[in-house]
């Protein structure tokens, strides 16, 4: 089976907008991933973030997340909005429970893209954008492919237009790392679940106990 060249999909939808910007609802997990991705699709889009987390693990993680996030668009003098989703973190536990002791990377966090996901669809499709899409394809962590075939099926379900993507090609994560030494912005070390927070503590104190460190997520 061929694996699918999420970001040559992509480059071929751009090609074809010919000038005109339609509108997109881009899912932002936080700050830091969305930095590149903001600088990249302003060139074709209008951009709306959904900062939609209720994985994050406490509020004022969560809280602390958002707030970048909005002096990010401030400080790059980008006219964009931020809709604010909320702290909900019931809604997270209730969609991967019975998953809680699935390593990071592995079922539920399948569980956790579909919520965030389903939820922009369902948000793009009320306000009528042309799409949608979420940054968390940018991270070497994230499974690019269930990222696309959950965007997919939301999309499909809610009657929007899911934008396929893989950020962290032709230099995208690097140059998310670059931007976020610029703007100098919080960038944690675990993705933002509670689960994710302990595997990167135990992680963490293994590497330090070696005499090294864990590069940030």
């Amino acid at each position: 089976m061929n694996k699918i060249n999420y970001q040559k999909k992509l480059d071929q939808i751009l090609e074809g907008f010919d000038g005109r910007k339609p509108t997109l609802l881009l899912h932002s997990c936080c700050a830091p991933c969305s930095s590149y991705v903001l600088e990249y699709l302003s060139q074709y889009f209008h951009i709306t973030i959904d900062y939609y987390n209720p994985n994050i693990d406490s509020k004022e993680e969560y809280e602390k997340r958002v707030k970048e996030q909005k002096r990010l668009v401030k400080e790059m003098n980008l006219n964009i909005e931020v809709f604010d989703g909320g702290y909900h973190p019931e809604i997270f536990y209730k969609t991967v429970r019975g998953y809680e002791k699935e390593p990071e990377g592995g079922k539920r966090c399948y569980r956790c893209y579909g919520l965030r996901l389903r939820q922009a669809a369902k948000l793009a499709a009320q306000n009528h954008f042309d799409y949608f899409t979420t940054t968390l394809t940018i991270s070497p962590l994230k499974n690019a492919a269930w990222l696309n075939e959950l965007g997919q099926q939301a999309g499909e379900e809610e009657g929007v237009t899911f934008l396929p993507s893989d950020f962290k090609k032709k230099g995208g994560y690097q140059r998310s790392i670059q931007l976020s030494k610029e703007y100098d912005l919080y960038r944690q070390n675990f993705c933002g679940c509670i689960f994710s927070k302990k595997e990167s503590e135990e992680k963490r104190g293994i590497s330090l106990r070696n005499g090294e460190d864990m590069k940030k997520i």
